[in-house]
Parts: C-alpha cells; structure tokens; sequence
C-alpha cells in the first residue's frame, strides 16, 4: 500500500479521499489554486502545494505543476478525483512517465472511452445494446443535418469527447437542429478542447441508469449494482438513489452482465461506471463509460458498505479485488442529494458569495454528509458550485425517503441562494415517492416544485417565540408585563417569508407564557427551549417542535416535515424589491461572453437571443426583454463581466 498520495483535485471528493486515507494511515498532498488557499482540502491534508491561479487552466488543468507538485512532495501515487484531469489520457500518461502510480483506470482505456463514437463502436462489438444514431467521423454541418432528418426527431447532440450533460442538446425539430449544433460544438470546444459531436435518436420516457463497476491487474471485473440517477437539470444529476424503483430483478441482471461485459471489453482497471438509458418500454442501451469515481459513489457505499476509494487505492497498489461476484451483497435503501449554490427559480442560475453559516444533522447510521466547505467559505465563480451531498440509508425506500426528508428540513444555508427548497420539495413529491420518474421529472414539474407558498402562522408564531425567549433569557426576566414598549400591546415582529408577504406580529410575555396577536386574533402560548435550536409550542392543548436556525435576520423555521425562509424586516427599512430594466439586460452570473449573435443598430424583439455567456460550468443564453433597436453593445466576446452588470443597451419600439 502506498505511503503517500497526491490528490490532484478539490472540493468534496478531496475531503473525501483524504477520509479513508487517514483511516488507512497514507499522508495525503493536497494542491490548490489562489482561489482555494483557504480550502478545507488544504486544511485536512496533511501537506498542501500551491499549484497556480483560480482558473482551473492555470492550476487544477495544469498537468506539469501537479506532476511537479507530486515529485516534491515525494507522493508515490496521484488520485484524480472526479472532473479536472480525471478522464485525461495525457494526465495519465504523465504521471506515469514521472514514476508515479495513477490510481484509476489506463490510458489506453480512457481513449477508448473517452471518445463516445469509439466507445459505441466497442459495445456494439462486444454485443452491448446501443442507442441508434451516427457515431461518424465526417463533421460537415450539411452532412450531419442530412443525418438528424435520417434518424428522425426528437434526438440528442452530443459531445463525443466527453460527459455531464457538456455538449448536449434535445433537437426536437429539423429548423432547431443549426444552432443547436453550433451551441454544442462551442460548449464541447470549451469543455473538452475539442468539437467533434454524434447524433442519437431521443428515448422516450427515458431513466438513466448506471452501474458500479471495478476492475483489477489480475483480470477480475465485477459490479456493485446500479444507481438511478433520473432526476437531473442541465444533464446533471442532483437526486441519486440506489436500488432502482425501476428495475425488476431480471433487468438488473441484465443489466450487470452487459456492464462487465462492457468493462472488459477495454480491459477495465480500477473504479468505473457504465452509464444507460432504459426507455419506458424496459428497453436499455449503452450510453457511455466515466473512467473515474462518480459523484454519486456514496450510496453505492452506504448499501454494500464497501469503502470504494479504499479498493481505488488496493487495486491501483497492484492487489485483487477483495470480493468476487457472488460475494458482493446490498442491503437497505439509500438516496444521496446534492445541494448546490443556485437558484432553481431562475433556470438553475449559479450563484456566488460567502457561505455565512452551513448546519446540517449529525453524522450517524442513516445520514452521511460529504462536503468540501464549511461556514465562513467562498463559492466563487471559479468552480462547480456545489455545496455538498446529503445522503442518507434506511432498511427500504421509503423509509429512505422520509429520512431524506427529515435530514433536508434540518439543514439550513445562509449566506447563499441554494436548491435546498427544490430538494425537499423533490422528497415530498408524490411522483417521486411512487418512483415514476424520468430524465424529464424536473422540468415537467419545475413549476409546483418551485412554487413558493406564504408560510403558515404557526410557523411565523414559532420563529417569534424563538426570539422572545432568546431575549428573555438574555435580559434575566419573564415579568408578566414585559416587551410592552411605549403602550403598544407588546413587541412588534415584522417576518418576510419565502413569498414575500410581510407579517406583523405583536408579542407580550403573560404570567403562563406569550400572548401573540396578528391579523387573524390573538393567541396565549406557553413555550419551552428545549436545546439551542429547539423550541416546544403549546397551544391549548396541543403542542409543536420546531427547528429554528437564525443568522442576523434570516431565519429558517422546520416542522411539521417542512421547513421555511424567513427574513426579520426592521421598522422604517428601505424595501428590497429591485425593478427590472428589460432595455437593458444584465449578466444573469458571472461569467464570459462567449457569443454576440447582435450588432449596434440591429432591430430585435423580446425573446430574441442577444448573446451566451459562460460560467461556473455552464452556458446561459441572454434575450432581449422588449423589442427594439440594440443602441449598444456594452461588451465583447471574451470580456468577464460581473453577475447582473448591464450587457446591452436597447432602444425600446
């Protein structure tokens, strides 16, 4: 086993390495960026290299410093993580040119993979089911419209040099199909410094559905069951689950042999996942390889309890996969989230800034929480704006799902627009609890799992109580006339929820506990705080737990399997709602301007696109909020721009 290994990325699955390294007693180096001097990477780690600037091409993508990193750090083996170097057959080639161990899979094996035509070219050799389409070399935009209409629509563009969702496209009408290559080639180019795209035919009712498979030198090649990973935006997952709802016992079966099938047929060394799509009519075909870790690993772990960085570093040390086939076991039911800094109401926007404070439940048997920050971190434009993956495991699924749903409510972000309502609405949906879903699930219900509701009163009534009785017990009294300043019936809560309506409470301490009034009467409450975020409402007869988090003036209330944002408004503030000048569009992140499609003096209508920026892993498209004359263009392709800085300048009709 090695002594010493460079982890040649960042963020979670750096922390995560680092986890069973330490449990294993290998030293870890970790690299990081200017961005990320302050990572919590770099703090675990026990040695850390400054490797170069923020952007990834200037640190994380470039291959002599972390090579150079490795060799002065006298570190025997590079793992690549997930994302950066991890699918780079010259990476590979590198680090074993330099004398070191790469732990993951060849780069003969990568290049196979790596590219999707050749890698369909080998699964159907290898009598892996495929999805029709062309896997072709010839790139003339002529010929591979002749090819789309030959194959029919609806149908995807794809990017053949890589993978998460980067390069692809739904066409679902011949006139849609130009620019849509154009915006795939230019987003591959970007992503994987190359343009080459294939066409496949749209599975209906499409699931997405991959195996776990593991390779070792000595020419055993096993998988550890399937992982369902439907439910994404932007190609990108977000909910993960293993068992499939899906899968019947024969499918799965299947299925696990055509995955082995397909590692072998490349001679699979290592960790790896053979991605398919499995249409509504049960039918299933090859999609493509990851030749690396995925995100997602976590519930594969939870439900074999199979550490798999730790058989990484095995079989990379040049030992036999610890388990054979048959000797592989699953058992309960687990459901990882990934909660992301975004804004699900605004096309999934990322977003930037300081994680204020980040609290989640305590680890234990039914919840596992794997993060590369902590309160008091950046999300910077840099990077994926992941903030962590909650994943939790029970004896079934839906057992699985109301823990899901429990961990979710106890969780709270402040300092960050984040997805966390769209998880929790995600684990309180009927359709997802019946498990009829599909790569189609968020956009077909984006609306209801977006939609924001006012919060209730009890809920209003519990964060106030939580503030009465934390000034109680600051000020040493609870006289039956107090918080009564200036005659007014008591102190004077004003709370924005989620919805922004504002709700005006007034509060007195009573000899048996609160008198509230608001716009529906009055009630007498009498209140416990029962640990430092719990507090027990009664009312009559009946009483309530409720979770409050609190940070400055915003707050997040739990109960009831429900949690909600609110916001403490002070008297005489000045009101937050900013109007929206459609003449002038804004950079909805920030980001690169990566395409104009307009010039000054062009006469445009609403919705016509104007120009796409790049960032955080992305591409947005910007459109014109009103018809007019564009006056001017406030940038060119390649400027930086800060997130919601005026792009362009319209002369409304």
């Amino acid at each position: 086993m090695f002594e010493k290994i460079l982890i040649a990325n960042r963020g979670e699955i750096a922390c995560r390495i680092i986890s069973t390294c330490r449990r294993l007693g290998i030293r870890t180096v970790a690299v990081y960026s200017d961005a990320d001097a302050g990572a919590r990477h770099v703090r675990l780690a026990d040695e850390a290299v400054h490797v170069g600037g923020s952007a990834p091409a200037e640190s994380y993508l470039d291959i002599a410093r972390i090579i150079a990193a490795a060799k002065a750090t006298n570190a025997e083996a590079i793992h690549p993580g997930f994302g950066f170097l991890s699918e780079r057959p010259a990476f590979v080639k590198a680090v074993e040119d330099a004398g070191l161990t790469f732990i993951g899979p060849s780069a003969a094996t990568m290049e196979q993979m790596g590219a999707k035509d050749t890698a369909k070219a080998i699964m159907e050799k290898a009598g892996v089911p495929v999805v029709p389409g062309y896997h072709g070399d010839n790139q003339d935009e002529t010929f591979l419209a002749e090819q789309a209409q030959a194959i029919g629509f609806p149908l995807m563009i794809k990017a053949a040099a890589g993978g998460g969702g980067k390069g692809m496209r739904i066409v679902r009408e011949q006139k849609e199909f130009a620019e849509a290559l154009k915006s795939a080639k230019r987003e591959s180019r970007s992503a994987f410094g190359d343009d080459r795209v294939l066409l496949e035919k749209f599975v209906t009712g499409p699931r997405h559905i991959e195996f776990q498979v593991f390779g070792d030198r000595h020419g055993n090649v096993i998988h550890l069951f399937e992982r369902e990973c439907s439910i994404q935006r932007r190609y990108q997952k977000i909910i993960e689950e293993t068992p499939s709802p899906f899968l019947t016992a024969e499918m799965r079966a299947r299925m696990g042999e055509a995955a082995v099938a397909a590692a072998k047929a490349v001679n699979y060394v290592n960790a790896g996942t053979v991605e398919f799509i499995v249409g509504e009519d049960r039918e299933f075909y090859f999609m493509e390889m990851n030749t690396r870790l995925q995100v997602e690993h976590p519930v594969t772990e939870l439900t074999t309890d199979i550490d798999l960085v730790e058989w990484q570093l095995r079989v990379a040390a040049g030992e036999a996969l610890p388990l054979e086939q048959q000797e592989v076991f699953r058992h309960g039911h687990a459901i990882e989230a990934r909660l992301y800094a975004e804004n699900p109401a605004r096309d999934f926007l990322p977003s930037t800034g300081r994680l204020k404070a980040f609290l989640t439940p305590e680890e234990g048997m039914h919840f596992r929480l794997d993060s590369g920050v902590e309160g008091g971190d950046e999300i910077t434009i840099h990077y994926d704006p992941m903030i962590a993956k909650l994943i939790v495991w029970h004896e079934d699924r839906k057992s699985a799902i109301r823990a899901l749903n429990q961990a979710l409510c106890e969780t709270a972000v402040f300092g960050l627009t984040t997805n966390l309502s769209l998880l929790r609405r995600i684990a309180s949906h009927p359709v997802f609890a019946a498990g009829d879903i599909d790569t189609r699930y968020i956009d077909t219900h984006l609306a209801e799992l977006v939609d924001v509701k006012t919060a209730p009163r009890e809920v209003l009534h519990a964060a106030v109580i939580d503030e009465l009785l934390e000034s109680v017990d600051a000020a040493g009294f609870d006289r039956a006339d107090g918080f009564q300043p200036n005659g007014m019936g008591g102190r004077r809560v004003v709370l924005r929820d989620a919805a922004g309506e504002e709700h005006t409470v007034f509060a007195r301490a009573t000899a048996r506990g609160f008198l509230l009034r608001d716009e529906h009467g009055e009630r007498e409450l009498a209140a416990e705080q029962l640990d430092a975020f719990t507090v027990r409402v009664q009312a009559e007869k009946a009483s309530a737990n409720f979770l409050v988090f609190r940070l400055d003036d915003e707050i997040q209330v739990a109960g009831g399997g429900e949690a909600w944002q609110l916001t403490r408004v002070h008297p005489f503030a000045p009101s937050l709602d900013a109007v929206h000048d459609e003449a002038h569009p804004g950079a909805p992140m920030p980001g690169r301007i990566v395409a104009i499609h307009v010039k000054e003096g062009d006469k445009v209508e609403a919705g016509q696109p104007l120009l796409v920026m790049e960032g955080m892993k992305m591409e947005v498209t910007v459109k014109a909020g009103i018809a007019g004359t564009i006056e001017k263009l406030l940038y060119s392709e390649g400027d930086m721009v800060e997130a919601e800085a005026p792009l362009v300048d319209i002369r409304p009709e």
